[in-house]
């Protein structure tokens, strides 16, 4: 009776029908209704039969429930329902949640405080094993941006510490860190190739070096610099991301904060999202800790505040500047090695290369690494990163076939 129910709820899509708001193409490519998405939960019922008769679940029975759960999760939208990633929910209803449990004691900061880096650290390693996309983590940081600062202009400012030019200064932080994450989303320099008619040269480079190993190393090169999945010969310092399924120009590092890679194109973008993010949030925790530890250094009171558990708005806004002190402290970590390897003109890339075949020079347990390929000094370096171009000027695709 449920498959006999399913095949009512989708039918295929016609050619030229239209959808309404409510309707949507399934993962099956069929056409379906927000109202059906109780139908065919054949794999759920087989889970919850399972789990009451305390047997174990049959292997990828929770993957098919999950991008089941994944797909009908929609809202109604022009042209057909859109759907919701699932990943950006937690953020939003765990959040508030956590901060102001951590508002009721100084205990109950502490553990919060511990266990959201815990959880966010491995949910990371979660999905970086999987080498998929996720929106959880950009969910989380702009969610946690708007939600610190609506806590500032509600919790904060009331008070009557905070003056005009020092909202302002915040509120203009904050929409020009939004700006630069904007500007670091546009992309950091996909190669993209237009035709695949002819075979790669690696395997006619294949065969030679095989024959004649004796050679003068450019059929290795060829070899190195052809990527198998994008089909293309990637230039110079080119790198492929598994998680995007696409190569790179100049590829630094898949960032999971902004869900995209850093590139040549956005590189720039994102270290001055970084920055602007850094002294708006130091600004706002500085700020916060005078309004509400008063008569005590900012330095101290972050440390040692006296009497701010005795008021519960107290306690939320000291528990808020915790998170973003924990925050800002990782998005420090990161802007450092950015500077750095910029200084050195090394990619994160090329640094993890690096260490993982012992080439190059390492100072700082590895903190710093100088391959020395493209270290041309630290003026000509900074030079070099300010003024490159974006990959389309400087690489035409139809010569990197």
């Amino acid at each position: 009776m449920q498959k006999t129910r399913a095949k009512k709820c989708s039918k295929p899509l016609e050619p030229e029908e239209s959808l309404c708001c409510c309707e949507y193409i399934d993962r099956n490519g069929e056409k379906s209704h927000l109202v059906a998405c109780c139908c065919d939960c054949q794999d759920l019922d087989d889970a919850c039969d399972r789990w009451f008769k305390c047997k174990s679940l049959q292997p990828g029975t929770l993957e098919h429930v999950t991008a089941t759960v994944s797909d009908r999760l929609r809202i109604p939208w022009f042209a057909g329902a859109k759907k919701v990633d699932i990943s950006i929910l937690p953020p939003l209803l765990l959040l508030p949640v956590f901060l102001h449990i951590a508002a009721l004691h100084i205990l109950f900061t502490a553990i919060v405080l511990v266990s959201l880096p815990i959880l966010v650290l491995w949910y990371y390693y979660l999905t970086h094993r999987k080498k998929g996309q996720t929106l959880f983590f950009l969910s989380l940081g702009l969610f946690s941006l708007g939600y610190m600062y609506y806590t500032f202009v509600s919790v904060v400012v009331p008070r009557g510490n905070i003056g005009t030019l020092q909202l302002i200064f915040i509120t203009g932080g904050l929409l020009l860190t939004l700006i630069a994450l904007a500007q670091a989303k546009e992309g950091p320099g996909y190669l993209v190739k237009k035709n695949s008619g002819f075979l790669p040269p690696s395997k006619e480079a294949a065969t030679w070096s095989s024959n004649n190993k004796e050679s003068n190393g450019t059929s290795r090169l060829v070899m190195e610099n052809w990527c198998n999945v994008c089909k293309l010969e990637r230039p110079p310092r080119t790198g492929h991301c598994r998680i995007c399924d696409a190569c790179v120009s100049r590829l630094d590092h898949h960032c999971v904060w902004i869900n995209s890679c850093v590139g040549e194109q956005n590189h720039r973008a994102f270290i001055m999202t970084l920055l602007l993010f850094l002294f708006t949030s130091v600004y706002g925790i500085y700020l916060t800790l005078e309004t509400v530890c008063i008569g005590s250094s900012p330095l101290i009171a972050l440390i040692y505040c006296p009497g701010v558990y005795s008021d519960y708005s107290s306690a939320f806004s000291f528990a808020c500047v915790w998170y973003c002190a924990i925050v800002t402290a990782g998005m420090g970590h990161l802007c450092i090695i950015q500077l750095i390897n910029i200084s050195y003109n090394v990619t994160e890339r090329e640094a993890r290369i690096a260490l993982r075949e012992e080439i190059g020079r390492k100072y700082l347990w590895g903190l710093i690494v100088d391959t020395g390929q493209y270290n041309h000094g630290f003026l000509k370096n900074w030079k070099e990163f300010l003024t490159m171009t974006s990959p389309q000027s400087r690489h035409k695709v139809e010569d990197l076939i």
